[in-house]
C-alpha cells in the first residue's frame, strides 16, 4: 500500500485548535499543500498568537502574499512543482484533497507526533467515518518507528534526514518532506 507522509500546522495545543495548513507528499513525490483562510478563530490566547506570528505564519506559502484576496473562499494554484496548492476554507481543502487522493487506490497515512495531525485530517470531512474510502483508517507515526529502531524520538528531524539546507520548519509541506526522508532512512536501519 503506498504511503503518504503528511503534516499540519494549527493554532495551538488545545482541544479547539484550528487547521492553518496541511502538506502531503506521496512515496512517488506527488505533493499537496493547502492553507486555511479561517484559522484565526482558533487562537486561544495571546501566547499562541504571538508564537504563531513568529514561527508559523512567516512560513506559509500563500497567506503572506498580499495579492491574494482575504475574503476568498477558494483559490487553486499550481506553482513550484506542487500539483495542488490551495488557499481556502476547510470544506474546499477537503474537496481538493479528496480529488488529489483519487490518484491512489489505497494509501497509508504517516506523520510525526500525529495526535493533532490525524484529528485535523479527519475533521476536514467532519468525522473519521467520512474520510476518503481509499485512506486506510489507521494512521502511522514515525515517532514510534524511531523508538522501535533504537533512535531517540526527540532527535532533530532535519539533521537525522540530512536536510539542513534551506530549512523551512513549521511549513506543513516542508515538514511532510522531512517526515518522508526520516521514514526512508529509518526503514533502512
Amino acid at each position: 500500500m503506498p504511503k503518504i507522509f503528511f503534516d499540519t500546522e494549527f493554532t495551538g495545543l488545545h482541544q479547539n485548535t484550528k487547521l492553518i495548513s496541511i502538506g502531503l507528499i506521496a512515496e512517488g513525490g506527488q505533493t499537496f499543500y493547502a492553507e486555511s483562510t479561517t484559522f484565526h478563530a482558533g487562537y486561544q490566547n495571546t501566547e499562541d498568537r504571538v508564537w504563531l506570528e513568529n514561527n508559523v505564519l512567516p512560513n506559509l506559502k500563500l497567506y503572506m502574499k498580499q495579492e491574494l484576496p482575504r475574503d476568498s473562499s477558494s483559490i487553486q494554484i499550481t506553482n513550484g512543482g506542487v500539483r495542488h496548492t490551495v488557499f481556502g476554507e476547510p470544506w474546499y481543502i477537503a474537496v481538493t484533497l479528496e480529488e488529489w487522493l483519487t490518484q491512489f487506490d489505497q494509501v497509508e497515512m504517516w506523520s510525526d507526533c500525529l495526535s493533532y495531525d490525524w484529528v485535523l485530517f479527519n475533521q476536514l470531512w467532519g468525522h473519521a467515518f467520512n474520510i476518503p474510502k481509499n485512506v486506510y483508517y489507521i494512521p502511522f507515526d514515525i515517532c514510534t518507528m524511531f523508538k522501535l529502531k533504537g533512535v531517540d524520538p526527540d532527535i532533530n528531524r532535519e539533521e537525522f534526514a540530512g536536510m539542513t539546507e534551506g530549512v523551512q520548519k513549521h511549513n506543513a509541506l516542508w515538514d511532510a518532506r522531512v517526515i518522508k526522508a526520516c521514514y526512508e532512512k529509518l526503514i533502512r536501519l
